[in-house]
């Protein structure tokens, strides 16, 4: 077997959670679960007993007050993407392994830096500098031994040439991440990796196969893994500065027309459409405004201006928003920067063979409604999860992807089976719901109707059905938030969800 290289690991604890949460650590209680299962938690959720692999039924008993974020390994490849580019730009032919882990060759870094401590000291200040404090960094021979010791308690671990099977000796076999074998190697008394080396390598293939072998030598620190560089990133960025500053939005949206056109240029060339872009503009006194865009398909020229037209148009409201003694003159913008934050391969977009003519048509006169609207004034519905209608339903702006706070294909007891009310009542509106004898109706601790509903909204009641009790976060100090809900059929034929909260009705929807 091979040498093994030298390489240095750069390891980012809980990417996941800083993907998330948007910050550096620390950070509160919180915990990403995928299939109901917790995949990752914050330093302070493991200090209450929280861990991966839990249920989440079970992290929760541990610590009521945590809080719960579905995983996302995509939104975990975008934040950790630049990441990656600030290392490149110091360190290139960085190899990705995952998203909070990066590798590369320590050879060409540690004779520029003049030494492997030097270089990995020299990468941790630049990072720190950049917002990321927590990089711990590993230099050891092979990737198994490097990420191993890029996980120890100090910023950064040098292990010396050839001391790989010494360092890793007193760890324990559950590192090698293989739950059958370790588990059998535990239950054989075989604990850290020194022991399990110390086993004949005849025996261990006999008894466990070539994969069992493979542990073994990965366990005597021989790892002969290729390093297989990231090819660098195309430059899809385009900017443009004026020589005045431009207080108009349509001023503005004409001049970056063709910054626009460049962008797409660009994406033509590296065979990718733009389906994530972020506009960044600068004013006269050096603030940049920034502000990040959804699309359904892919961005088109058009699109862009459009986008950079609205950005202003928010930008201006907000400034016309300001407390007085907090304005300040605006003068104007000075560049505009159109940053491809998400690309996707161009053969996923292309057009069907007989065309898409009803969509494309759709989509350009509604695109043509919203830039005569403005951002906000075409919207479409989405369908999220949860238990109340106001919480299901997400609106967003037309062009841009939806994207649900809560997923709809979780469990959500209580919730309201199919088929949903048409209308929805945002915020819920007052009703009254009243017996025979004029007087409102109530639901006693039993969840039990006073009496039998007879008017709704000044209207007889033809049929009902329910109450139906709904109770979230009962561990909240609050006690969470509870009602009943009651379906109602009235004499105009309107079929009406309400629900009783505190000592008021409220309509939550209509069916149609």
């Amino acid at each position: 077997m091979n040498a093994p290289l030298r390489v240095l690991v750069l390891w980012f604890p809980d990417w996941p959670l800083r993907a998330a949460l948007g910050g550096p650590p620390p950070h509160p209680p919180t915990a990403l679960v995928q299939a109901n299962t917790v995949v990752a938690c914050t330093a302070s959720a493991r200090e209450h007993g929280v861990r991966t692999g839990q249920r989440r039924r079970e992290a929760q008993g541990h610590l009521s007050s945590l809080r719960v974020l579905p995983h996302d390994p995509a939104r975990d490849e975008r934040a950790f993407l630049p990441v990656l580019q600030l290392i490149e730009k110091h360190a290139p032919g960085t190899t990705l392994l995952r998203p909070g882990l990066a590798i590369l060759r320590a050879r060409g870094i540690s004779r520029y830096h003049g030494g492997e401590a030097e270089a990995a000291g020299a990468l941790a200040t630049m990072l720190a500098e950049t917002g990321l404090p927590e990089v711990r960094i590993g230099v050891a021979d092979g990737l198994f031994t490097a990420e191993i010791a890029a996980r120890g308690p100090q910023a950064c671990t040098v292990v010396p040439p050839g001391g790989s099977q010494e360092f890793l000796a007193p760890f324990p076999v559950q590192v090698l991440r293989d739950e059958q074998i370790t588990g059998l190697l535990v239950r054989l008394g075989v604990r850290t990796l020194g022991e399990f080396t110390a086993l004949a390598p005849l025996d261990v293939r006999d008894r466990f196969g070539d994969h069992g072998a493979r542990l073994q030598a990965l366990a005597a620190g021989a790892d002969s893994r290729p390093l297989t560089p990231r090819p660098p990133d195309p430059e899809l960025m385009r900017s443009i500065e004026f020589e005045a500053p431009l207080a108009g939005a349509d001023q503005v949206a004409f001049a970056v027309r063709q910054t626009a056109d460049a962008v797409l240029l660009a994406l033509g060339d590296a065979s990718v459409v733009c389906t994530e872009v972020r506009i960044d503009l600068t004013d006269d006194d050096g603030k940049v405004y920034s502000r990040t865009w959804l699309h359904p398909t892919c961005f088109d020229a058009s699109d862009l201006v459009d986008r950079v037209r609205w950005q202003l148009e928010a930008l201006a409201a907000q400034t016309a928003k300001e407390p007085v003694d907090e304005a300040r003159a605006f003068g104007g913008i000075v560049a505009v920067r159109i940053v491809p934050a998400a690309v996707d391969d161009a053969a996923h977009h292309q057009p069907g063979l007989f065309g898409s003519g009803t969509d494309e048509r759709l989509h350009h006169a509604v695109s043509r409604v919203q830039t005569m609207l403005g951002h906000q004034g075409v919207v479409t519905a989405a369908l999220s999860g949860g238990r109340w209608l106001a919480d299901r339903q997400v609106l967003t702006p037309w062009g841009e992807r939806a994207v649900p706070p809560r997923d709809p294909r979780s469990p959500w007891p209580g919730s309201l089976p199919d088929p949903l009310p048409a209308e929805v009542f945002l915020p819920p509106r007052p009703i009254g719901v009243l017996d025979a004898d004029g007087a409102l109706l109530s639901i006693d601790e039993r969840g039990a109707l006073s009496h039998e509903p007879a008017r709704i909204d000044g209207v007889a009641v033809q049929a009902w059905a329910g109450p139906w009790p709904v109770h979230e976060r009962r561990w909240a100090s609050d006690g969470g938030r509870r009602g009943h809900r009651l379906q109602i059929v009235d004499d105009l034929d309107r079929a009406w969800l309400v629900f009783r909260a505190g000592e008021r009705w409220w309509a939550e929807g209509r069916y149609r």
